[in-house]
């Protein structure tokens, strides 16, 4: 994805950049600087540079460190994020907004597992290690490989590593008592599907704070990166059908019918499509 100057970028070059990256092949994408990008959506007038310059000297801190197994990388990465730079995860305010935008988890060096979890894995990759997210619920876990060797460690504690026991009691406590630690829960996710995930946090938010007009904007950014996606079509096009904008719920219900793959979703964006024409015509 081409890099935007050094200004302020403006809001229709920020689309451009997502609407980019959303064609690209998801190993493509470019993870911290999308979600620079996605942050500056919210941070208009805000440079890029300083921020960029900061992932930077991330990534040769890891280097400098001269880890060669996962265990190591793993005590590199605490040293370079906690030691060195002071990250942490926020546990007095952890609903605030700023823990997922990328631009202010940087200025205050706290934020959800998931914003930090984006910079660990642009520090680490950028040294050569592989840093996956994990389709973990509740808590952004990911699993560092060096080697052949692996170990899975947690952003928002440092990058402490978690063992299998902690995991098994951590679904529990999210998930229920019956739940019990499948290999579904430990597969690593791509890149678009982590940005989605940090969004997410913001619309959730929205969405419990009433805020409409918020969760419409927050959908249709987050369909710039995953434009097939049915579920993101459906929420934006409720969102528009409770703001009145008829047409543009309409055009999103359109799209949720073509690219759903649940028939739940697709049948209830059907119902609502064929209210909404009875009050169009």
């Amino acid at each position: 994805m081409p890099r935007l100057d050094p200004v302020p970028p403006l809001p229709r070059e920020i689309e451009d950049a997502l609407d980019a990256a959303g064609r690209q092949e998801d190993r493509a994408i470019d993870l911290a600087e999308t979600a620079l990008l996605l942050a500056a959506m919210d941070r208009p007038g805000v440079s890029l540079s300083p921020y960029r310059d900061h992932l930077a000297e991330l990534v040769a801190a890891v280097k400098d460190c001269r880890a060669h197994t996962a265990f190591e990388a793993a005590a590199a990465l605490q040293r370079v994020f906690t030691d060195r730079f002071g990250y942490d995860g926020d546990r007095l305010t952890y609903d605030d907004p700023q823990n997922a935008n990328l631009i202010r988890v940087i200025d205050r060096r706290k934020g959800l597992p998931v914003a930090l979890g984006v910079l660990f894995a642009h520090a680490a990759r950028g040294a050569g290690f592989a840093l996956s997210g994990l389709a973990f619920p509740g808590h952004f876990l990911m699993r560092l490989e060096v080697a052949g060797e692996r170990v899975i460690i947690d952003p928002f504690n440092g990058g402490r590593q978690v063992e299998a026991m902690e995991m098994r009691r951590l679904v529990k406590q999210l998930m229920g008592p019956e739940q019990e630690l499948t290999p579904q829960l430990t597969d690593t996710v791509g890149n678009r599907a982590i940005l989605l995930r940090l969004q997410n946090n913001l619309k959730t938010r929205a969405q419990a704070d009433g805020n409409t007009e918020r969760v419409a904007h927050l959908a249709r950014t987050m369909l710039r990166l995953a434009p097939e996606d049915g579920a993101l079509w459906l929420d934006y096009a409720k969102a528009e059908h409770k703001l009145g904008r008829l047409g543009a719920a309409s055009g999103a219900l359109e799209q949720c019918i073509e690219h759903s793959l649940d028939g739940f979703e697709m049948i209830e964006a059907q119902r609502l499509l064929e209210e909404l024409r009875l009050r169009l015509n």
